[in-house]
């Protein structure tokens, strides 16, 4: 994954609380495992509606609660495959929220009248490295772990994570070889 430092850009609003993994993607377009291609099917069945517009910004400001509902990875794919760099809430489900951090797209809790704020400004620059969102003149500061801020930084997925701990795994393994195979007792 690439690494996330600064998203600078428009804001695209979706202004709706509790928008759920099946709202995002649904779940006739979950027969691949692979990362792409999934932004074409991004919020399918709002898209239908009349005034629908939504357009692939750097930002998503939205409501509350986002992301809830069941646990597919597909989701936060989606909102990346579109276009989506960040996404600003009030609120995430945690499974949603660890998802994103998975694939480098970085979602940011903010007070709900500091998204509204945010959802009026049209363009932001969210700092991962600062933690403070950016926008009409203004900071607002954001939390996230040092771990997960660290990967992100970094563009460090679970698999680059693994691989960094390389030499201590390598160590471990001739000293298992040494040692003997594994005996248990009966």
């Amino acid at each position: 994954m690439d690494p996330v430092k600064v998203v600078a850009g428009d804001v695209s609003v979706l202004d709706r609380a509790d928008v759920d993994t099946d709202q995002i993607i649904p779940k006739q377009f979950l027969k691949r495992v692979e990362r792409t291609g999934f932004g074409e099917f991004l919020f399918y069945d709002w898209a239908k509606e009349d005034g629908w517009d939504l357009p692939a910004n750097p930002i998503l400001a939205t409501g509350p609660n986002f992301g809830c509902g069941s646990s597919r990875e597909h989701a936060p794919w989606a909102l990346e495959d579109y276009g989506f760099k960040a996404v600003v809430a009030a609120s995430f489900a945690d499974i949603f929220f660890n998802n994103c951090t998975k694939i480098g797209l970085l979602p940011v809790v903010l007070p709900e009248d500091e998204v509204r704020a945010l959802m009026q400004a049209g363009s932001a620059e969210v700092d991962l490295e600062a933690r403070e969102v950016r926008f009409d003149g203004r900071a607002v500061p954001f939390e996230l772990d040092d771990e997960t801020r660290h990967r992100l930084l970094n563009g460090l997925d679970d698999i680059a994570l693994t691989l960094q701990q390389g030499d201590a795994i390598d160590a471990y393994e001739r000293d298992r070889e040494r040692s003997g195979p594994v005996t248990t007792a009966l």
